[in-house]
């Protein structure tokens, strides 16, 4: 599949009707740049929908996924940017407090 070296989370919510372009405008805004082989995560206002932008090298992908039920746990706080462990990522993307694993991916607290 895609190689992702870095995973990379950006708070300010992102309209999901944006496309390829646009998200990768925002990355560069938010990031300075978009990297080869880094994904950024961005949610919209509800947290309940999430887009991906990934560039491989040779163009970009940009995957979205919505909960049917619940809302992703996003930060909220000031911090713009944040580095996500494959970890965090993978508990994320299924709606669970990726913020709060322990060592070796456990869950301590919900």
């Amino acid at each position: 599949m895609i190689r992702i070296d870095a995973i990379w989370l950006a708070v300010e919510p992102l309209d999901m009707r944006a496309g390829a372009d646009s998200a990768s405008a925002r990355v560069v805004r938010v990031f300075g740049q978009v990297v080869p082989h880094h994904a950024y995560l961005f949610a919209n206002r509800r947290a309940d929908r999430i887009k991906v932008l990934v560039h491989d090298g040779f163009g970009v992908w940009l995957a979205a996924r919505r909960l049917h039920q619940g809302r992703f746990a996003w930060p909220r706080e000031a911090a713009a940017i944040r580095a996500l462990s494959r970890e965090q990522f993978e508990a994320l993307v299924v709606g669970l407090p990726w913020h709060r694993l322990g060592q070796a991916g456990v869950i301590r607290t919900v």
